[in-house]
């Protein structure tokens, strides 16, 4: 492989060293298609899946590697610095999406097969052992530069193409909560890059900050993808949201496995709504917002619109919520507060049993009679009766809202 030339050699002995690398150069060719052949042995289902032009690619570029290294080793290219070669191959690598310990590997495969060649050549041309000594010290040692080089370029350039990759993410999910999923071109373009298709079932999730510098959902994408679940984040104002495509299973059998996956990593307050399509992810946005606003702050709660539905309408329409809260409960709220928490603890007994005095009075742990006097007292106060289907279902959303 390509190595940057040893200055350290005895004076005497340098031009030998040479000279035993120069009588490599005819075979620079052969020596790199060998060392390819060598790397698809190693590495067959990898290079038999790579695109054509990348294992054209690998190829011609062993054999710049071979030739530019015996050329430098042998004093040919005086002056000539490889180290831009090994630079440059590094960031092409890394954009290629070849696994830096492939590179590695080649790198290693590469300088043991060259000195392979050189063992041969001794044996051949009676090279003395002093030299070949020094030529392996050379070929060796300058293998750990070779790395250090290429490695730090790859890393370098993978980064830069990481941080592209989530920005042109954070685009096209920051389009699909605009609502943009509708839109034929946009939708291609996120199945080209996320690998949704237009018509996918999926959940949107959201997770409030909370004031927090970090979202409550901690490190989700990789948490369903150990469970088989495909995921796509980005942040947007105070929500940390996502995508997570849903196959083709029921969608609420789908929605609770996601619920129970992310609860294990959830400290804080979460919404889950669902979307048929794309065109739908823009709603699934809101409606999730609005449900994640359903759960009181320092609640640790995964909420599903479809399991909120009442409450999602009233934190949709915070005018409504303050509006029917003064006009149902106001007279209410204006007593005392032990009166006031006594009868709403009462209206809410009575709605969850449906308006029966008897079953709310055994949740009270009280009297029958004391439940039908409270009702009196709500009814006057508020001019509303609690037997009304329709006072009833004013009574219950206007507790809701004050809960939020």
């Amino acid at each position: 492989m390509d190595v940057m030339r040893d200055t350290s050699p005895d004076s005497e002995l340098r031009p030998l060293v040479e000279r035993a690398w120069a009588s490599l150069v005819s075979q620079a060719d052969a020596i790199a298609d060998d060392i390819t052949l060598t790397l698809i042995a190693i590495q067959p289902e990898w290079h038999r899946n790579a695109d054509p032009s990348i294992r054209a690619d690998l190829r011609s570029s062993t054999r710049e590697h071979v030739r530019r290294g015996i050329r430098a080793m042998a004093g040919l290219t005086p002056g000539a610095n490889p180290v831009d070669l090994w630079r440059e191959t590094g960031r092409r690598r890394a954009r290629q999406g070849v696994p830096l310990e492939f590179c590695l590997n080649a790198y290693t495969v590469g300088t043991r097969m060259l000195w392979e060649a050189m063992v041969h050549q001794q044996e051949a041309l009676g090279i003395d052992d002093r030299v070949m000594v020094l030529a392996g010290r050379q070929v060796w040692t300058d293998l750990d530069v070779q790395n250090s080089v290429m490695s730090g370029a790859y890393r370098k350039e993978a980064a830069l193409l990481q941080r592209r990759d989530l920005q042109l993410q954070g685009r096209l999910l920051d389009g699909l909560a605009e609502g943009r999923g509708g839109d034929p071109a946009f939708a291609a373009e996120v199945q080209d890059i996320l690998g949704v298709a237009a018509d996918a079932q999926m959940a949107c999730v959201v997770a409030a900050f909370d004031g927090n510098r970090d979202s409550p959902l901690r490190n989700p994408d990789d948490r369903l993808e150990k469970n088989g679940l495909m995921s796509f984040w980005h942040v947007r104002g105070d929500h940390h949201f996502g995508l997570v495509p849903l196959g083709s299973r029921p969608v609420t059998d789908a929605v609770a496995d996601l619920v129970a996956q992310l609860a294990g990593c959830n400290s804080g307050r979460v919404g889950i709504a669902t979307a048929d399509d794309l065109s739908g992810f823009g709603t699934a946005f809101q409606l999730a917002t609005h449900t994640v606003e359903t759960v009181p702050r320092g609640r640790t709660d995964i909420a599903v619109v479809d399991e909120r539905l009442p409450q999602v309408l009233l934190t949709a329409s915070p005018a409504v919520s303050h509006l029917l809260i003064r006009r149902t409960l106001g007279p209410i709220l204006t007593q005392p507060t032990h009166q006031s928490d006594v009868l709403l603890a009462t209206l809410r007994a009575l709605i969850a049993h449906g308006g029966s005095p008897t079953h709310a009075a055994q949740d009270l742990i009280c009297h029958r009679n004391t439940v039908i006097y409270r009702i009196k007292q709500i009814q006057d106060l508020t001019g509303r009766s609690i037997t009304n289907p329709h006072d009833r279902l004013l009574f219950a959303l206007a507790l809701m809202a004050l809960e939020k």
